[in-house]
């Protein structure tokens, strides 16, 4: 399993300069955030993929959008990788209107409103990733998926802090899932 943090988002762009919620909610990936994207399928063109899992969040799924149509990957949107609810971008967008901007996706089982309300604790963030731990060893394709997802849920899940569009190989099977930590593998 490869995970993907989603590219550079307008958010990413004020709050590394500021350090303040700059209250942008739900960002979009800027035009370096797209270049990191292509630039990651680029890294995983010739790996035996299967499919992308991704968050629901706009910048994952803008980086989905890329990855998925440059190594012809099927999509899955799947809201436990979504990012911690602390700041405005993790505020989500409408199911119906992430389902009207990408009508080839599947959001049916997303409820309208498929974040969380108030900000989530790192106790439900860790419950959160191993839930997904759980789920993803159930996958038959687990090794041949990649998961776009955000910052604080890689860095819950594997104890690694990364950048915009690092890849990091993990495995759910490992005691702290990652194979390689240094980079791509």
């Amino acid at each position: 399993m490869i995970l993907l943090r989603h590219g550079e988002s307008e958010f990413n762009v004020v709050y590394r300069a500021t350090r303040i919620d700059p209250g942008i909610r739900d960002p979009r990936l800027t035009e370096t955030g797209r270049r990191q994207a292509a630039d990651a399928a680029r890294a995983l063109d010739g790996r035996r993929l299967q499919r992308l899992v991704t968050s629901p969040y706009i910048r994952a799924l803008e980086t989905a959008t890329i990855v998925a149509e440059a190594l012809d990957l099927p999509v899955t949107i799947e809201p436990l990788v979504r990012e911690r609810r602390v700041f405005a971008c993790d505020i989500g967008t409408l199911r119906s209107r992430l389902a009207d901007r990408w009508p080839a996706f599947s959001f049916d089982h997303l409820d309208e409103e498929w974040w969380p309300g108030v900000e989530e604790s790192e106790t439900n963030l860790h419950a959160r990733c191993r839930r997904f731990r759980q789920t993803a060893v159930a996958w038959p394709d687990h090794v041949d998926v990649v998961v776009i997802t955000h910052w604080a849920f890689i860095r819950a899940l594997t104890g690694l802090s990364v950048a915009n569009a690092d890849v990091i190989a993990y495995h759910p099977h490992e005691p702290n899932g990652v194979v390689c930590p240094d980079g791509p593998c």
